[in-house]
């Protein structure tokens, strides 16, 4: 009866590699002890090596593509379904050996070799494999390609754009993006409000393109995608808001510097690429696949810039100031995306304070503006402190915690200072809490983050939506796999 068990092991070679050619005697010693166990995959010349009873033709690099072979000659081994479990490249007689199971194997040869390059890895042959191993992966509608001029002219026709030049979302493209990713093309990450439309990973890649991004970014903006679908950010309600607001993105961890966003100066402006694109992927996948379009489901009074983009990653070269995605409950060594549902920009200017109670009550005053300086318990703000006043801080003893307790002190109100038409203003708070001691903030309002260069003594308030809290959104945050 046939074995209808997948070969436990794969072994890619070329006849041009030296060191290929090197273990071509641990290959027959191998085809010899394991017969159908083993599959021998030949890049280059469908002979090599010879009189090995399971050798494989794999001049079309069909094998060597979907198995990611970088460097021949390369051992895998898989368990019985088929799914790689161990992997080894070039040649160590050792490491042979103990992958293995045979203490005596290749016992002749030299105790190491470097391996060779995969034909696959040749310049411009990952676009040909791509297309033609994994073009029938992509599900979406796709459009004759054109010029490139035109192909931009025509994702304007479409709506497709934010107002800015889009990068044609081509199938290449397209399969570069989702080869950073070990999701199917087709599966479903979550209903894109407002319309709700089912959206699969193949459509967040192809807003990706559009939006510039690297393929690096990818998990980045996936994380980000599943961080706005969480019920408690409430993205549809962020959609139909006449509010400025728009989703802000926080990047914390190990990926930030991988990926290369800029935490210094100009932190939250313009120049880099990963901050303004991955920010711009789901603005577009909002708009092309959610259906939220401006004058449509997208009521924004005036909106904000951050509406094309608004993402930054938070600098943590000091080792003593929690990050944010630390205050959320997770490790510095993990990659975090948090989002936010937050408006412009609001300067701090405080150039003379030298102790940290003086700063942080010019910190306070300028909080109390968020939203309206007698709306309290209403929008979260992010204070965002330079490196510069968190010397301050930190030179006068003060940790983060500190600072989160003094401005939360400072803020302390009387509800009767704030009621309609105190200071000749008819906004304020209802009557009812005339008699109560009120916060600007709700206990989990004020988030507090460290960005920017280290000249200046500037800090930056984002406010957030009038709608935060339980009743709306909430600061919510996605590991980055």
């Amino acid at each position: 009866m046939p074995n209808s068990q997948p070969p436990q092991f794969a072994l890619v070679l070329k006849q041009a590699c030296p060191t290929c050619q090197l273990i071509e005697p641990v290959a027959k010693e191998l085809d010899q002890r394991w017969g159908s166990q083993l599959a021998i995959y030949s890049q280059d010349d469908s002979s090599f090596p010879d009189d090995i009873a399971g050798l494989h033709d794999d001049s079309s690099l069909e094998f060597s593509f979907h198995n990611k072979i970088e460097i021949v000659p390369t051992l895998i081994r898989f368990d019985d379904k088929g799914v790689e479990q161990g992997r080894i490249v070039g040649w160590d007689k050792q490491q042979w050996q103990e992958f293995t199971g045979l203490s005596g194997l290749g016992e002749s040869l030299p105790e190491f070799k470097p391996g060779c390059g995969s034909l696959s890895q040749e310049p411009g042959m990952e676009e040909q494999l791509l297309l033609r191993f994994a073009a029938d992966r992509l599900k979406a509608r796709q459009i004759p390609e054109t010029d490139p001029e035109e192909a931009i002219e025509l994702c304007y026709e479409k709506g497709w754009t934010d107002g800015l030049p889009v990068v044609p979302p081509t199938p290449l493209r397209v399969l570069r993006m989702l080869q950073a990713c070990d999701l199917e093309p087709d599966q479903i990450i979550g209903n894109i409000p407002p319309d709700y439309v089912a959206c699969s990973i193949e459509k967040v890649a192809i807003n990706a393109v559009m939006a510039g991004c690297k393929p690096d970014y990818f998990p980045t903006v996936l994380a980000s995608v599943r961080a706005a679908l969480q019920d408690a950010f409430c993205l549809h309600g962020l959609l139909c808001t006449t509010y400025f607001s728009a989703p802000v993105m926080v990047v914390n961890g190990p990926v930030s510097k991988h990926i290369g966003m800029n935490s210094g100066i100009n932190a939250l402006g313009q120049g880099n690429r990963a901050s303004a694109t991955i920010g711009r992927a789901l603005q577009l996948l909002v708009r092309n696949v959610g259906g939220g379009l401006p004058g449509g489901i997208d009521r924004a009074t005036m909106g904000n810039p951050g509406k094309f983009t608004y993402c930054f990653a938070e600098d943590e070269s000091d080792q003593s100031w929690p990050s944010l995605a630390m205050d959320r409950g997770f490790e510095r060594h993990q990659s975090i995306i948090s989002l936010f549902a937050g408006e412009g920009l609001q300067p701090i200017l405080d150039q003379l304070s030298r102790t940290p109670e003086s700063l942080a009550r010019s910190m306070a005053a300028s909080l109390r503006s968020v939203a309206h300086v007698k709306r309290f318990g209403m929008a979260d703000a992010i204070l965002v402190v330079s490196p510069e006043h968190r010397r301050v801080l930190q030179e006068g003893g003060w940790s983060k915690a500190d600072l989160k307790q003094a401005l939360y002190d400072e803020l302390m109100t009387p509800g009767a200072a704030l009621l309609p038409g105190v200071d000749g203003m008819a906004e304020g708070m209802p009557e009812k809490f005339k008699d109560k001691l009120l916060n600007k903030f709700r206990d989990d309002g004020l988030h507090i983050v460290s960005t920017g260069g280290t000249a200046g003594l500037f800090s930056a308030i984002i406010s957030g939506w009038v709608a935060s809290g339980d009743r709306g959104s909430q600061l919510v945050s996605e590991v980055i796999n």
